[in-house]
């Protein structure tokens, strides 16, 4: 298995989502939600590097409340830019030469599973591109002016999930391509890779991998969390475990 860094995109201005809290700081069934996300990563064999791209308006927020933890985590801190590409091609700055794959990941998809992370890591080291992705079940509409004009044939469709890895020498390739693409009609960095002819490859998941997007979300994402099995610890534990974050 090849060495990897994974990036967490946390800089968003979160305007959907309304509140006082960005939604990578809302708090799912007891922890934030950027933080149940990276401890998908941190304790990984496979994982190298965490770097945590988040808004330079958030900086002192997050060393000042987590950053005892993070650092203790091996977690690098990036600030972001305005646009989620621009905050990934900072981060990408950050990683080691020796590492093999870069992993970006959603800071708010928090309801991941080790065996999604295992199967899309293996895909990405054998295909150099691969990320999660959920068929799409709705039926869909397309409207205009308020009136349905067609329903959509769903065959073949599937939901863009993250996290999406590639082999880091082709990301950072796509990324040095971004001037030469429209980035109006791309919103992944998925996207980034096909535009240079490259395929994706996809392991399939279910709609459980939700991304928070409204407050509604922060419900379904906990019992999500509440319903799956806990992981049972190799060793002995402590009464803070919960707490450990």
């Amino acid at each position: 298995m090849k060495d990897v860094a994974v990036i967490i995109c946390a800089a968003g201005a979160s305007a959907r989502f309304g509140g006082k809290k960005k939604k990578p700081f809302v708090e799912v069934a007891g922890r934030a939600a950027f933080l149940r996300s990276i401890e998908f990563f941190a304790n990984r064999d496979d994982v190298k590097q965490v770097i945590l791209a988040i808004s330079p308006a958030d900086e002192e927020l997050v060393k000042v409340k987590w950053g005892p933890s993070l650092s203790f985590s091996g977690v690098k801190l990036c600030q972001g830019g305005k646009e989620r590409f621009e905050t990934v091609a900072r981060a990408i700055q950050q990683v080691s030469d020796n590492i093999g794959l870069i992993a970006v990941h959603d800071s708010v998809r928090c309801c991941l599973t080790d065996k999604w992370i295992d199967d899309v890591f293996q895909l990405a080291g054998e295909k150099q591109a691969a990320m999660l992705a959920c068929p799409v079940v709705p039926t869909l509409k397309r409207v205009e002016n308020g009136a349905i004009t067609d329903t959509v044939d769903r065959t073949g469709l599937f939901e863009a999930q993250t996290p999406q890895v590639f082999d880091a020498d082709l990301l950072r390739k796509a990324y040095a391509n971004l001037e030469n693409v429209d980035t109006s009609t791309i919103s992944d960095d998925s996207g980034l890779v096909e535009a240079l002819g490259e395929k994706v490859w996809i392991v399939e998941t279910d709609r459980s991998n939700l991304k928070i997007t409204k407050k509604s979300d922060v419900t379904l994402a906990e019992a999500i969390i509440k319903a799956r099995p806990k992981a049972i610890p190799d060793g002995p534990t402590g009464p803070y475990i919960e707490a450990q974050w």
